[in-house]
């Protein structure tokens, strides 16, 4: 299981009426719901277990804008923006660091890859440079292999998970906003088609406005509604270390392994080039969907046929809003992690700097990662339910692109001047016909 989260301490009375629900305590809820209470509106937040206890605790902890998808690259700039200055808005550390990231090549089509990525990084104001073997070497002491090339964005940064989430629903409570832990969200009342309510587990809320941020759940409470969402999710795996002296400070994707300094001196660690995933239903039901993707990955694709496929196979599609839900049968997913990958990413990280060689491993974890067919978000309106609205899907990147993701949601739910054009992120791409372009290995 993941580090522990710090709970955050919930509200007490479950309001009868507010303007926004958001659904789901991950980084994005809380970042939506931060951004809301700032701008003094009335929002409640209700998630089904604890906050930020699923993947918003259990990710690497980067927050980069280099590799990005270009599509995603105005959201990650005003994300890092965002979490330059999250200190001053929860009162806390929430551990951000612009330590800056490396991603070393060792063959000349990852050379080739990372330099054909500059150009979108540049055509978007990032600092991003290739470096040499001898730069590397001198941004890196204490690696014992000789890397031909690597791309660099010293703006870059890191952050802590466990960490993140929870002071950042605090700053919310401190404005006004009501957060409720273990309070599931059956689902939705409509009235003439529009959003009029949600009924949660201990109550029902009249509101007009409901964002749905549940990251792998997503798809399971847009199916109640009627909505086909197309979710898949792949199982991250990570390790952390006793603290390690003469190690990068910088953040290091390597081959085969991938790095992350954390405030206590130890290290978040994972494999970063294997994805591992379970088969379940739904890989059948959006096989479709997602073959172009697939396709694109497969040299890194590993499937695995778990409990999870029979879990979920029993799993109710549909049920009556006065009756338990799924949300209610399982408060926190926590995958195994995939013991195989940790073991190679922890062999193929002592090669390269030999400081990990016999460094103690604390503990390791996993995480379902929710993702679309072309590997973006959907931060959205859902036009066949009128006040209804989606920001799930993050593929991956949603700790680091977390603050400006909720901060997007936001706006769009309320109306107000997006942060950034959200054209990319609409809901409707799947629905009306668009191609869906998934962009991989930039």
């Amino acid at each position: 299981m993941a580090t522990r989260v710090d709970p955050a301490t919930p509200d007490e009375q479950l309001p009868s009426t507010t303007d926004v629900v958001i659904i789901g305590g991950g980084i994005i809820g809380v970042a939506a719901a931060l951004t809301l209470a700032e701008r003094g509106l009335p929002v409640v937040l209700c998630e089904k277990g604890q906050i930020g206890a699923e993947q918003s605790s259990r990710n690497w902890g980067w927050c980069r804008q280099q590799g990005r998808d270009p599509r995603e690259l105005p959201l990650i700039i005003e994300s890092l923006r965002l979490w330059r200055e999250m200190h001053q808005r929860t009162g806390c550390d929430v551990g951000f660091r612009q330590c800056g990231i490396l991603y070393l090549s060792a063959t000349a089509k990852g050379i080739a890859d990372r330099e054909a990525w500059l150009e979108h990084g540049r055509a978007h104001g990032v600092e991003c440079h290739m470096l040499s073997s001898k730069e590397i070497a001198e941004l890196l002491p204490g690696s014992n292999q000789e890397w031909p090339g690597g791309l660099y964005t010293p703006t870059d940064g890191r952050a802590e998970p466990a960490i993140a989430a929870p002071e950042m629903a605090r700053a919310a409570q401190r404005r006004g906003a009501k957060v409720f832990t273990q309070t599931a969200v059956r689902g939705i009342e409509t009235t003439a088609g529009a959003v009029s309510a949600v009924v949660t587990e201990h109550g029902t809320i009249r509101c007009s406005t409901v964002i749905l941020a549940g990251g792998a759940w997503s798809g399971v409470f847009c199916r109640n509604l009627g909505i086909r969402l197309p979710l898949l999710s792949t199982i991250g795996s990570v390790y952390r270390t006793a603290p390690v002296l003469d190690a990068p400070e910088r953040s290091v994707s390597g081959a085969g392994f991938a790095i992350r300094k954390r405030l206590d001196g130890g290290y978040s660690v994972s494999h970063g080039g294997i994805t591992n995933f379970d088969i379940v239903p739904d890989s059948f039901r959006f096989f479709t969907d997602f073959l172009q993707l697939t396709w694109m990955a497969r040299k890194s694709l590993r499937p695995c046929l778990t409990e999870r496929f029979l879990t979920e196979w029993r799993q109710k599609s549909s049920w009556p809003l006065d009756q338990v839900s799924p949300f209610e049968a399982i408060r926190t997913l926590d995958p195994r992690p995939i013991k195989g990958t940790l073991d190679k990413a922890r062999r193929n990280l002592a090669a390269a700097f030999p400081a990990f060689k016999d460094v103690e491993i604390l503990e390791s974890w996993g995480g379902l990662i929710d993702a679309t067919p072309d590997a973006i978000p959907v931060i959205s309106p859902v036009e066949t339910v009128p006040g209804f609205f989606l920001a799930s899907g993050l593929s991956g990147h949603g700790f680091g692109i977390g603050p400006a993701a909720g901060q997007l949601a936001a706006d769009v739910a309320i109306g107000a001047e997006p942060l950034v054009d959200p054209a990319p992120f609409r809901y409707s791409r799947f629905t009306d016909g668009s191609r869906i372009e998934p962009i991989i290995g930039i």
